[in-house]
């Protein structure tokens, strides 16, 4: 069986599980200009209500903003980047709400925002792989090591961002939040990921960049639950890593 080797540590693994946003690709690259565009319209719809934000607005989603109120980073524990698609609206549509718009009128207007969001987002593709990704999943493949991404994104979203970065074909399963009943850090997207590939959950490893992978990883019995944080220094937020890296470069793949 292949091992994954690791700084020091090392796993037989069948099959890897990845993360797609921050572990895959470059998150800011993909969502900074998405929730720029976000919270622009929403001030925009909120101000004519004669409202504005509750919370401050590096707040609402958890982004870092520059003095120009451009976004120059994000919270890793905040919700743009561990959220899923449906708590991220839930959360936008209850500034709108409580500017006074009906419950189901602020679901309307900020599904309208989020996909026109996209629609810009897509002029450009800006899905950018990480640092020795291609490289790694090339070793992968060689080893015969099954690939899955499991993400908190929409499947057919999470298809496109594969397709953008030219890499889609390496994985055989993608398991979006449309797919299961529970958001991480429930284990059921590890569970199904396995089934499909026809794999034990102790033969796979989960590769992430929020500690909601990790603790996905360690409730559903995994052999390793890999942090990916890209900063020098930092990394802390993934509490329950049995190991962080900061690239694929780190990571070695034995026959």
């Amino acid at each position: 069986m292949p091992i994954i080797q690791v700084n020091g540590r090392s796993s037989s693994c069948r099959g890897v599980l990845f993360d797609k946003d921050g572990t895959l690709l470059h998150f800011m690259a993909l969502w900074g200009g998405f929730a720029d565009y976000v919270l622009k319209f929403m001030e925009e719809r909120l101000a004519l209500m004669g409202a504005g934000f509750v919370v401050p607005r590096d707040k609402v989603l958890g982004t870092v903003h520059g003095t120009d109120g451009k976004i120059l980073d994000y919270d890793v524990q905040g919700p743009l980047s561990m959220g899923s698609v449906e708590e991220t609206t839930g959360i936008l549509a209850w500034h709108l709400y409580a500017a006074g718009m009906p419950w189901n009128e602020a679901i309307v207007q900020v599904n309208q925002i989020t996909k026109n969001a996209m629609y810009h987002i897509r002029q450009d593709k800006p899905a950018l792989p990480m640092p020795g990704l291609e490289p790694f999943l090339q070793h992968c493949k060689k080893a015969s090591i099954e690939m899955a991404v499991v993400t908190s994104d929409h499947t057919e979203a999470a298809l496109e961002h594969l397709e953008w970065m030219g890499i889609g074909q390496y994985f055989s399963v993608v398991i979006g939040r449309d797919q299961v009943e529970n958001s991480k850090p429930h284990p059921e997207m590890v569970e199904l990921a396995c089934r499909k590939l026809g794999l034990g959950q102790h033969e796979t490893v989960v590769i992430g960049d929020s500690n909601g992978d990790m603790q996905m990883a360690k409730q559903a019995g995994t052999a390793m639950a890999i942090g990916i944080y890209p900063g020098e220094q930092g990394g802390e937020h993934l509490i329950d890593a049995d190991v962080v890296i900061s690239d694929y470069n780190d990571i070695s793949v034995i026959l």
